[in-house]
């Protein structure tokens, strides 16, 4: 039996493909899939601005295009990049909506699933905002989880067997969610029988890839 936690008031609507009762910072770092491609992909990303530092506005400025260079030097070697995702899980488990899920955010860059590329393409975007080596919340964790069961709701053609971190699709270019992201516990959360210690992803080890 799934053991996916209610999804409550995330709730899809697949016309608009917005949720329900969350904030909404919407983008314009978007556009459409590819003719005929349907997303199929969850990719969970880990994200903090400046590096390790949580709050503030800079992930919503990021993704909508007006990253102050002078706020911070970090800033300076990111701000003029069109990025966005699909959705945000900040530390206390709060959901940011910033691209309608049907749409193709800009999130995963060069990327490669199982042999597909572009995962951009096929693809939804979930940015969980943390650290490396930062353990992530519990609330980000269960609301991670019920996000996924809005999905899986809303688009028959995702699944929570195929749910993959950034670094699983990107080696040796990016790390997150790291290792400090407790795959075991995402996947207890959705049902899921995750080995300890698992890093890309529920049942996707990284010879799998």
């Amino acid at each position: 039996m799934s053991r996916i936690p209610p999804s409550g008031a995330l709730k899809i609507e697949p016309a608009t493909g917005l949720l329900a009762g969350v904030r909404q910072v919407l983008s314009s770092h978007f556009d459409a899939r590819p003719a005929g491609v349907v997303a199929d992909l969850i990719l969970v990303h880990g994200i903090s601005l400046p590096p390790n530092e949580f709050g503030g506005p800079w992930i919503d400025r990021l993704f909508t295009g007006n990253l102050p260079p002078e706020a911070h030097p970090y800033f300076r070697t990111i701000g003029q990049g069109r990025v966005s995702a699909h959705a945000l899980i900040r530390r206390d488990g709060r959901v940011v909506q910033y691209v309608p899920f049907g749409e193709r955010a800009w999130h995963a860059g060069p990327s490669e699933y199982r042999g597909r590329p572009a995962c951009n393409d096929f693809s939804v975007g979930i940015e969980v905002e943390g650290a490396d080596e930062v353990p992530y919340e519990e609330a980000q964790y269960v609301q991670l989880a019920a996000l996924i069961g809005a999905l899986l709701a809303a688009y028959p053609t995702l699944s929570r067997e195929r749910i993959a971190g950034h670094s699983a699709v990107a080696p040796g270019r990016k790390t997150d969610p790291g290792p400090a992201f407790d795959w075991a516990r995402l996947g207890r959360l959705l049902g899921l029988n995750v080995p300890s210690g698992a890093c890309a992803g529920p049942l996707m080890p990284p010879e799998d890839l």
